[in-house]
């Protein structure tokens, strides 16, 4: 089994399909930096749908067992259902799952169904209008969110709610959204966290799971904590008394680094270790070949990945609480939430 330095498999694979998003979400891709004249990726820059299968392929080889689609976000890079058709015949692939802030669901949800699609987990970080308009960056109204999350049900693909919690931001509706949402999917609420460079992260805006967790219960409900399904999973689950479940995403103050399986890709093709990860590794100009030197076959592909796995170390989020602001500041230059997915 394929194992990094401190012992954890690899298992996970997310696969970034663009750079671009049609909202601007002050944790993730704040307007005032990512505006009308920013300069996105080309297009010939962007891995080819071959190419990502020709990836996704290795690292299913590698162990890899759930692939994640995600962004930017996903559903506007064009085709996309030919990308999933190419992944769902993939032998060894358990489980595709995409992150979607949901907008484009209602035209896409039915094909990517049909394409082998298994789930999607759709952001919505708040259900009043103004603070949800706010928050993305452009006044989306929460209700076309909502729409799509209806839509993705109605196609029979499984369904998980997302919401970054930000204090003095959305976290006053955070109780009133589990109670609307909690008869649709499963809602994680995520500790807002210090991912790329622009989103103005500090430690005061941050609402510990717990302390969300109190929020939801409040007078009249009382959770109980759930058994992991698997090792590394994510969200610390929780269900009330009638059965609905809540996560808890909590990597600021209690770190999952120890058990952590997933590689991400980017939409260029480079590979980072860590959602905090400062730098990568190449993977599409060994594949594409360059001037002088022959492009890697399917072998020296895997051997490239399985190496670069091997040698990491990464356990950022465990890190964070022990680096002084001038080591944190010396670590800057993280990549961008929008070029890797979450």
């Amino acid at each position: 089994m394929l194992v990094d330095q401190l012992g954890r498999p690899l298992r996970d694979l997310r696969i970034s399909v663009t750079d671009r998003c049609n909202l601007r979400c002050t944790y993730c891709m704040p307007a005032d930096v990512f505006g009308p004249d920013y300069a996105f990726l080309p297009r010939a820059e962007l891995l080819s749908f071959e190419e990502i299968e020709r990836l996704a392929r290795a690292f299913v080889n590698l162990g890899v067992s759930k692939l994640r689609v995600t962004g930017g976000e996903p559903t506007l890079r064009r085709d996309l259902p030919d990308l999933i058709r190419r992944l769902s015949g993939i032998g060894g692939v358990q489980d595709i799952a995409m992150t979607t802030n949901g907008l484009l669901l209602p035209r896409m949800a039915a094909d990517l169904k049909a394409a082998g699609l298994d789930r999607v987990t759709v952001s919505i970080d708040s259900l009043d209008p103004e603070v949800f308009g706010r928050m993305n960056g452009l006044g989306t109204h929460p209700q076309r969110v909502l729409d799509g999350i209806e839509a993705a049900l109605t196609a029979g693909l499984g369904v998980k709610i997302n919401t970054v919690v930000q204090r003095g931001v959305n976290d006053a509706g955070l109780r009133g959204l589990w109670l609307a949402l909690r008869d649709l999917a499963p809602v994680r609420f995520i500790e807002f966290m210090d991912v790329g460079n622009h989103n103005g992260w500090n430690m005061d805006s941050v609402v510990p799971s717990r302390e969300v967790l109190a929020r939801l219960a409040g007078d009249d409900l009382r959770f109980t904590p759930v058994n992991p399904e698997y090792r590394g999973e994510v969200a610390a689950r929780h269900t009330d008394g009638q059965g609905h479940e809540v996560g808890l995403i909590s990597s600021v103050t209690a770190p999952f680094c120890g058990d952590c399986s997933r590689a991400r890709i980017s939409a260029v093709g480079t590979l980072y270790s860590c959602l905090f990860a400062s730098g990568g590794t190449d993977l599409r100009g060994p594949m594409r070949g360059t001037p002088g030197q022959a492009a890697l076959d399917d072998a020296g592909l895997e051997a490239l990945i399985a190496g670069v796995w091997r040698e990491r170390r990464d356990r950022y989020s465990e890190e964070r609480g022990e680096l002084t602001a001038a080591s944190r500041e010396a670590r800057a230059g993280k990549v961008e939430m929008s070029h890797i997915g979450g």
